[in-house]
């Protein structure tokens, strides 16, 4: 699917199917501008986001991207979630569905104040 040799997230994205490779710029995108100051980083052959602790990891698929925040950052939208597949701590953002990105940049600001203000710990 992707290579899991990629040493950027840039190869990464570029790395996957084409069906993937837009929903994932698009949430790298936004991931950055919810995060500018992170550190970028592939862990366990995912790219992840970093600032004291990771704050999210995502990962393409073949019919969905995964987004993973943390279970704690997805309960307070647990109503918003209802409509989407989610799985322990990730939210599922499948290619034939348009990109979800108000929810995502809201999740992603929660759990970037809350690793801030609480030291949330990672899963």
């Amino acid at each position: 699917m992707v290579s899991k040799r990629s040493r950027t997230i840039a190869e990464y994205i570029d790395s996957a199917p084409p069906q993937a490779q837009e929903y994932l710029r698009k949430l790298y995108a936004l991931l950055k501008q919810v995060a500018p100051d992170a550190t970028e980083a592939i862990k366990w052959g995912n790219p992840v986001f970093e600032a004291h602790r990771i704050l999210f990891a995502f990962s393409a698929h073949k019919a969905h991207i995964n987004f993973a925040p943390t279970p704690a950052a997805l309960k307070p939208f647990r109503d918003e979630l209802a409509k989407h597949k989610t799985g322990k701590g990730t939210l599922q953002i499948p290619y034939d569905k348009p990109f979800p990105a108000a929810l995502v940049r809201k999740i992603a600001r929660y759990r970037v104040k809350d690793v801030r203000e609480n030291d949330a710990k990672w899963m």
